[in-house]
């Protein structure tokens, strides 16, 4: 008991503070999401995500420079479609932008890992994650779409799949059709706990994939629910997730938390584009520190049991924590 006990002891200095700390955050867990488009020298600005571009291909590759030189070890890329139809058929498509994308990163940089969105409503009229009759988003006849799609991407060349649809039963059928042509050790990272959230916005903007009727609510999570995470988190595994995610972050720290405490299994967490766009509007008007919200923000999420976090943050991130070292 004080004065005896005195834990600021440990605080007074600051090479304790860093010896002392439970927590560390590095460059290393780190991922970061790409949008790519067809065409040349392509930059678009996206307006709600101050500092994010919609990319072609030869511009990304400056983008995965940058990011390798500040020692990021990954992207996720999203592609945006020349042309859109019922069934998104650019998505398993040999020259999709996605596909084009992960062979021209995989040529320049073969040892960033690259990790590609397996999911149709990017690439679809109706923006919704799977096929769609008479207004409802089926979801057996949806399981060998993204099959398809997640194996024309490791024919492709990537690293790493990453199914963000939702459907029941889909890391089962991708680890089945990966399993039986060749790709047994291609990993899968499952969006397994994935809210029906309203921080998606700004990411609606970028990729075009707002849907065009209804909402996602019938296949993404109710953002009430704790215990319907952990089933979905524990299917996922079944089925063959190798690491599992949680979406969004911010506002889901107790999820991050349940996940890892209850399967101690790799865990992501996606610091989506609304928590991004917050921090940055509230930085542009002065009302924050955007350095300092961003590492604590990103530290909190490690600190609930992330192991890996993707973040649009993630290159003015590595220069901060860059400079710590």
């Amino acid at each position: 008991m004080f004065p005896t006990v005195r834990p600021r002891r440990l605080r007074e200095n600051s090479i304790l503070r860093k010896m002392v700390r439970e927590t560390s955050l590095s460059v290393c867990d780190l991922v970061l999401p790409v949008f790519v488009t067809h065409g040349k020298s392509v930059k678009n600005s996206i307006k709600s995500m101050p500092g994010i571009h919609q990319l072609s291909v030869d511009m990304l590759l400056y983008e995965a420079e940058e990011a390798v030189e500040l020692g990021i070890p990954a992207v996720i890329i999203f592609g945006i479609p020349k042309s859109k139809d019922p069934r998104g058929l650019e998505a398993y498509a040999d020259d999709g932008i996605v596909q084009r994308a992960v062979m021209s990163l995989k040529k320049e940089f073969p040892n960033l890992l690259v990790i590609t969105d397996v999911c149709m409503c990017e690439f679809t009229d109706h923006g919704h994650c799977g096929i769609v009759s008479q207004g409802n988003v089926l979801n057996d006849p949806t399981l060998g779409y993204l099959a398809k799609i997640a194996l024309s991407q490791c024919q492709a060349g990537a690293d790493m799949v990453a199914p963000s649809d939702m459907m029941d039963g889909r890391v089962g059928a991708i680890r089945k059709e990966l399993d039986a042509n060749g790709f047994e050790m291609i990993p899968i990272m499952s969006y397994a706990a994935k809210y029906a959230s309203k921080f998606y916005g700004p990411f609606r903007d970028a990729a075009g994939s707002a849907p065009q009727f209804g909402d996602r609510k019938s296949y993404q999570m109710d953002p009430t629910n704790v215990r319907e995470a952990l089933k979905e988190v524990e299917l996922d595994i079944q089925e063959g997730a190798d690491i599992v995610m949680v979406k969004p972050a911010l506002a889901y720290m107790d999820i991050i938390k349940s996940v890892k405490e209850n399967f101690n299994y790799p865990v992501g967490a996606y610091n989506v584009s609304g928590e991004y766009a917050m921090v940055k509007a509230a930085s542009a008007q002065g009302w924050i520190d955007e350095k300092g919200t961003v590492l604590e923000t990103l530290m909190g999420m490690k600190r609930a049991g992330a192991d890996i976090i993707l973040t649009y943050h993630a290159k003015d991130a590595a220069r901060w924590l860059n400079d710590c070292k």
